[in-house]
């Protein structure tokens, strides 16, 4: 394996602090230096001797002890990467901020190391405004977001701000750093897109009727983003071309924006010139108004009823599988409101061989499900219709699901 890294741990106060342990444990089993930075608020879910003997080196927690060498910031600059599981509100918060009340605040203000994050925490907590906000400026300063997943909580509570399992977080925080680790280490996730270039569309077009209204969807680009996201972080050279997106953008990735699907169809193509792989996530109107008025449509001019005429809109998937270099591995999404699996899989089926793609995700989508939300769950299909893989859970892992693909197939075709 690569050098061992010097990797700090840090552990806030919520009950997924049992799971650091885990995340500790695998760091070690990889062959790595682990230091636990615990917060005081940690040391009341996880006793000190579990997290010292895993780490198998002292854990600390005083920002006043070992003062004479400075420790609140040796730490931090002797580290290669630290992450931080679980991280709860008032932990993202304080970081957000740039705060350095206790240890851990002054480790990671001290470092230049890259940071990964594992939020955990209640789900109110999760979607509360400030909480979006923190986790926004995080993300815009280079931090690496892992999770949350979506699933059972404390007591009888369930919903997004599970913290992601541990093989994931390692994964993805040895990813950030290059995939260092060992054949006993996590390899889910590693750097099998270096030096590739990825376009993913994400979100969702809106047609305009007249200045003040349009058709558009539901589609918040979670999904299309988290797949950004990992591209990059298996680092690939990442290009966003973005719909209405209702979520931030990780740094590091070319953002292109688009609003009507005519505009996505010519930014796509444009972005595609040079790409190895085309992931069309945006969920894009299949028909636009024929007629877009210059001024706001009146309810008194119209009287009780308003009829539209719409005109379709091309085929953007189809018309990028015929124009593709040879060799560029393309993905579309196909989003569906069958009930009947069965039936699901034949539409999937029929449209994987209509648009010609190498790879259609095929996904059901709802009212509660699919579009808006933090969970997904997929079906990959391959060109000739056959059935890949099933993927579920966080959008982030359905997005490493896919991905996992991709990569197969550059080397595959790189092979022949």
């Amino acid at each position: 394996m690569s050098s061992p890294l010097t990797i700090v741990v840090g552990v806030s106060g919520g009950i997924a602090a049992y799971k650091a342990v885990n995340v500790v444990r695998a760091f070690v089993l990889a062959g790595h230096s682990v230091h636990v930075v615990a917060t005081d608020a940690a040391l009341r879910f996880v006793g000190r001797p579990t997290l010292e003997a895993i780490s198998r080196n002292p854990v600390h927690s005083e920002l006043y002890e070992g003062v004479a060498e400075v420790r609140h910031v040796a730490i931090g600059r002797s580290a290669d990467l630290i992450v931080v599981a679980p991280a709860t509100a008032n932990t993202m918060a304080k970081l957000a901020a740039g705060l350095a009340d206790d240890l851990l605040g002054n480790t990671i203000l001290a470092s230049a190391a890259p940071l990964v994050i594992a939020p955990a925490m209640h789900t109110e907590m999760w979607q509360n405004p400030a909480t979006i906000a923190n986790v926004a400026t995080l993300r815009s300063r280079g931090v690496t977001i892992v999770g949350p997943a979506v699933g059972q909580l404390t007591g009888e509570d369930s919903g997004p701000g599970r913290m992601e399992e541990p093989d994931m977080i390692v994964a993805t925080a040895l990813a950030v750093v290059g995939g260092v680790g060992t054949s006993r280490g996590p390899t889910r996730i590693t750097q099998d897109l270096a030096g590739r270039r990825v376009v993913v569309s994400a979100g969702g077009t809106r047609e305009p009727l007249d200045p003040v209204r349009f058709l558009g969807n539901r589609s918040s680009g979670r999904q299309g983003v988290a797949v950004a996201e990992a591209a990059r972080a298996r680092g690939a050279s990442v290009v966003l071309v973005a719909a209405h997106l209702e979520v931030p953008v990780p740094a590091g990735i070319e953002v292109v924006q688009v609003s009507t699907a005519l505009e996505l169809q010519v930014a796509v193509t444009a972005a595609m010139s040079g790409a190895d792989v085309v992931i069309m996530a945006a969920a894009v109107a299949d028909y636009r108004p024929a007629e877009v008025r210059n001024e706001k449509i009146k309810k008194e001019e119209q009287g009780d009823t308003l009829s539209l005429e719409l005109v379709r809109n091309p085929d953007i998937l189809a018309g990028l599988a015929e124009a593709r270099a040879p060799g560029l591995v393309l993905v579309g999404f196909a989003a569906e409101t069958e009930r009947d699996d069965a039936r699901l899989l034949d539409l999937g089926r029929a449209k994987a061989l209509r648009k010609g793609t190498d790879l259609l995700v095929l996904n059901r989508v709802g009212w509660n499900e699919g579009f808006a939300t933090e969970s997904n769950e997929v079906i990959v299909l391959d060109a000739t219709g056959d059935k890949v893989v099933e993927a579920s859970g966080s959008k982030s892992s359905v997005a490493n699901g896919i991905l996992d693909i991709v990569a197969s197939l550059l080397v595959r075709d790189s092979r022949t």
